[in-house]
């Protein structure tokens, strides 16, 4: 186990993971140890420097969080005021830890309500003063990532009390983008290289498109971009008129990480080629990275 000043002096050699690991139910397994996960760089094997776990003498880990929910016209009235109670409620269990969010909402553009603020009545109140664009075609959901992104950059740093801060994005959505500037693989790319994940809430609007709502979602192209995937979070899915239990599940999921930590060997620290990162856990559970490569710094 690391102490907080080892944390705080990370190097730029040094590469980091973070894994969310869940059981054959999907429900997010917490409590592991450093010498329970397996890493593989380029398929060889390397020793973990750290692993940076849930809580660590009484501390649990901090968490950052950017709502950005779409306002586009597909959205309906009846969605966003189920929506502001969901939110009310991850937003009470996420904050059983030192916890910051911020509002944002998206259609042809995309706009910042609430700055970074751990206070959930201002997140509540700024949610009331959101409005829907009533005629809005245009959903540029990659592009509010983009911006989601860069504002934790900016306003939330990687550590906070001696504990690197989990960073993350949760995309608010009926699931079909439309209009972006920015393709999926940039925004991923900046993802990883934040350590921000992403989380996708499709809610049921999308369905009204399908023949029938009795059979399982199909993908949408957000799913199927690889969004949440690639950068370690999920797709969920609200198929009920009650959104609480589904936003309850994802603030467990989203506060149930680890951030794993290893050195490459010299000879590949700075021959600026991209390189594969594999994780893997104890037999019977599952493995999710927010990355699978690192590129070391050029020569």
């Amino acid at each position: 186990m690391v102490d907080e000043d080892d944390v705080l002096r990370i190097d730029t050699d040094m590469v980091l993971v973070e894994v969310t690991v869940t059981d054959a139910q999907g429900r997010p397994v917490r409590g592991l140890r450093a010498e329970d996960f397996k890493l593989y760089d380029d398929g060889e094997a390397r020793d973990i420097a750290f692993v940076n776990v849930e809580r660590r003498g009484g501390a649990e880990r901090p968490v950052a969080v950017v709502f950005a929910v779409d306002v586009s016209g597909s959205m309906t009235s009846e969605e966003m005021v189920r929506l502001q109670s969901a939110l009310g409620v991850f937003s009470q269990k996420v904050s059983e830890r030192s916890a910051s969010f911020a509002l944002m909402s998206f259609g042809t553009s995309a706009k910042v309500h609430q700055s970074f603020t751990s206070s959930r009545e201002k997140l509540s109140r700024s949610f009331e003063r959101l409005m829907r664009e009533a005629n809005g075609l245009s959903t540029h959901t990659y592009d509010a990532v983009d911006d989601a992104i860069r504002l934790l950059v900016r306003h939330a740093p990687r550590t906070r009390s001696g504990q690197l801060l989990k960073r993350a994005v949760v995309v608010v959505t009926d699931g079909f983008p439309v209009g972006d500037t920015v393709s999926p693989r940039t925004v991923i790319e900046r993802a990883n290289d934040a350590g921000v994940s992403v989380y996708t809430v499709t809610l049921p609007s999308f369905s009204r498109l399908l023949a029938s709502t009795k059979r399982a979602p199909l993908p949408t192209p957000l799913d199927v971009s690889g969004l949440a995937e690639k950068t370690g979070g999920s797709n969920f899915y609200a198929d009920t008129e009650d959104y609480d239990p589904l936003f309850r599940a994802l603030a467990e999921e989203v506060t149930s990480t680890y951030v794993l930590a290893f050195y490459p060997p010299e000879e590949k620290r700075r021959d600026g080629r991209s390189h594969t990162i594999r994780v893997e856990a104890p037999r019977g559970l599952q493995v999710r990275q927010n990355r699978n490569e690192y590129k070391s710094r050029e020569p």
